[in-house]
């Protein structure tokens, strides 16, 4: 199988190529799977975070966008299968400025999906997120929900899980649509909280703290979600809608409180900042789903995952010292 990911430099898309060129990866009669990254290598996206498979003859890398529409026809035409992770994804950059986020998360979207109708793609994965949901107080939103979604981020999301789901349902395109919580692990951009949070503190300074700090996510282990991306790449129904969970909810302060610990840092460290502009109080996805039709289990506690997470920005300053700065906010 010929697989196009876009959004392939950036922290989940690297490590499922990564995952997809690794020791585990299932070897099909033609010696796959053969993997091409698409990505435009915007501040979000690190050629470095796919170093480890840059010799690998099954991998190739093109420098492009996503709304450039004669090079995604010229990709897939030799292509079994997409992958989309290709988004602007920062909430906080998303206030300050949403056209980047309607042109690359709607529009670009719409692009690959005419391309993908006109080449006949075998099978085509949409990576979304939990935000399209909104808020929720109590329980869990299983798939079936509506969208309510309440930054320009989650709002572009939204439209492109819906022009997805409608190009399975007008033109028959072999689709499933995933929704994740909120994603760690190493080679995460510092401008999220985990990243942010601990390359702050491992070099003296300080955090910032969004409003009570009350506001509960979900927490996922990139490992755990690319697994099960795989699961729904190679067995996900067409037209159905994914949720993918890691099972550890906390609220921002208990999180703040284990990387705190884990940076052997105390509280005098953290800065209380003015709340988000629309900030979701709470998400929670119902993952049953994938779990029965699948069988999707987490692997990673997140007590593990964290400190492995933690140890790794540690030893890898080299990968995050050049990144792009954060905006000052919290992350997602």
């Amino acid at each position: 199988m010929r697989i196009l990911v876009t959004g392939g430099a950036g922290f989940i898309g690297s490590h499922f190529v990564r995952t997809l060129l690794g020791p585990d990866a299932c070897e099909g009669p033609g010696g796959g799977p053969y993997v091409t990254v698409l990505d435009a290598l915007t501040y979000a996206g690190n050629r470095a975070s796919l170093a480890p498979v840059e010799g690998d003859p099954r991998f190739s890398f093109v420098h492009g966008d996503i709304r450039d529409r004669p090079l995604v026809d010229s990709l897939l035409a030799g292509h079994d299968a997409v992958v989309h992770f290709a988004a602007e994804s920062h909430v906080d950059r998303s206030i300050a400025g949403g056209t980047e986020f309607a042109a690359t998360n709607v529009l670009g979207t719409q692009v690959l999906l005419e391309s993908a109708v006109q080449h006949r793609i075998a099978r085509f994965v949409h990576v979304s997120t939990d935000e399209v949901y909104g808020s929720i107080a109590e329980g869990s939103w299983t798939e079936d929900e509506s969208l309510a979604p309440n930054s320009p981020y989650a709002a572009s999301k939204a439209g492109s899980d819906l022009l997805a789901l409608a190009h399975h349902r007008t033109h028959g395109l072999d689709l499933s649509v995933t929704r994740c919580s909120n994603n760690y692990g190493p080679y995460q951009h510092p401008e999220k909280v985990i990243p942010l949070f601990t390359t702050r503190l491992l070099t003296g300074g300080r955090v910032p703290l969004y409003g009570d700090g009350l506001h509960v996510r979900d927490w996922l282990h990139v490992d755990d979600h690319c697994r099960a991306l795989r699961l729904v790449l190679e067995g996900g129904r067409p037209g159905e809608v994914y949720n993918i969970g890691g099972g550890t909810e906390l609220s921002n302060r208990e999180l703040t409180e284990r990387l705190l610990a884990a940076c052997g840092a105390g509280w005098d460290r953290v800065e209380h900042v003015t709340d988000r502009k629309g900030h979701d109080r709470r998400y929670s996805v119902d993952w049953t789903k994938i779990r029965t039709e699948l069988g999707y289990e987490p692997r990673h506690s997140f007590e593990d995952g964290l400190a492995e997470t933690v140890a790794w920005y540690r030893d890898h300053a080299d990968w995050w010292a050049t990144a792009a700065p954060a905006l000052g906010g919290a992350a997602r």
